[in-house]
């Protein structure tokens, strides 16, 4: 059985650093060598009134998948296409309003060479990104990026790995370049990432997570304090609502208000709820967004607000629990 390949913990820290600061530099390159060409880039994705097609194969393949996908989800609308596939009928994919951009550290790729006369054709609009502008992608490209780099962080000089890393940032430049020129904010991010944590938040609204209708615990001025625990037992929101004749609220009885009142009486069977409810409940919009309802709640230090229409009834109840539920908080 061979033996496994041993490192020294001083020489895997050495590649690392040896690794991050070749690649830094090719960044640091990058930066300097920007241009025009950057900038009418951004601008021919800007005016694209179709989809930025990001294509690649091998390891820029990768690369172009990851662009693409940073595009879609800050404002610019983009796919991936794979070069290979693109020549096995993908190409359909294509439009005369996208624009192409094409990524290969050589400028030399078949797969690219053979998809870019198509393109051509159609109308669409090249964007070449090579580390070569002399290749024969960087000539055929309406503009060329140039993502040239001194050496690989390979010892070997030939896995990439700096190049791929150069392609990577400056795929993140134009993304970022577009979002700022768009305006695009964090209300725009968010409906494109809403299973993500800011979508919750910020598209979330207090009518997406309330409970109404049945599961509103509520009863009427005149009910004895034991119905009122019922109701609230079976709702189990911790509360009824005290509502008048138009569904109004007149006060909220809580667990807090219940401990309260039998201190004071000691037996409450015979009492009317609003012997023990509190006044001028606290009260919130259905159309507010959760995440601000759950900070109202916070600061105010309690668990539940009441939702009211325009008229003032009440239409909704919304517990803390519930925006734990809808991961708001």
């Amino acid at each position: 059985m061979n033996a496994l390949p041993a490192t020294s913990p001083d020489a895997a820290l050495a590649s690392a650093r040896r690794t991050l600061r070749i690649e830094a530099q090719a960044l640091h390159e990058l930066e300097a060598r920007l241009d025009d060409n950057f900038v009418h880039a951004v601008t021919m994705l800007l005016n694209c009134r179709g989809r930025v097609v990001v294509s690649g194969i091998g390891k820029t393949g990768h690369i172009a998948r990851k662009v693409a996908a940073t595009l879609a989800s800050t404002g610019t609308p983009a796919f991936f296409l794979h070069a290979a596939e693109a020549v096995h009928g993908d190409l359909g994919m294509l439009t005369a309003d996208d624009v192409l951009i094409a990524i290969s550290y050589s400028g030399s790729g078949s797969e690219l060479l053979t998809i870019l006369p198509a393109a051509r054709r159609l109308g669409t609009r090249v964007v070449a990104m090579t580390g070569n502008p002399s290749s024969e992608l960087a000539r055929q490209a309406d503009i060329h990026l140039d993502v040239s780099v001194a050496q690989e962080a390979c010892p070997m000089n030939l896995a990439p790995t700096a190049s791929t890393t150069a392609a990577l940032a400056l795929g993140d430049a134009l993304a970022v370049s577009c979002l700022e020129a768009r305006g695009f904010g964090p209300e725009d991010f968010a409906r494109s990432h809403p299973g993500g944590t800011l979508g919750r938040r910020l598209l979330t609204h207090v009518r997406d997570v309330m409970r109404q209708g049945d599961a509103v615990p509520m009863v009427p001025s005149d009910a004895s304090v034991s119905r009122a625990l019922e109701e609230m037992s079976g709702k189990r929101m911790g509360m009824t609502v005290i509502v008048d004749a138009r569904r109004h609220p007149l006060g909220i009885f809580t667990d807090g208000d219940l401990r309260r009142l039998i201190e004071r009486h000691g037996d409450i069977r015979g009492l009317k709820i609003t012997e023990g409810m509190t006044l001028s409940p606290h009260t919130v919009p259905a159309d507010a967004l959760a995440v601000v309802a759950a900070q109202q709640m916070d600061e105010l230090r309690v668990s539940q607000m009441l939702v009211l229409d325009d008229e003032g009834a009440l239409i909704g109840a919304l517990h803390m629990h519930d925006l734990m539920a809808a991961k708001v908080v």
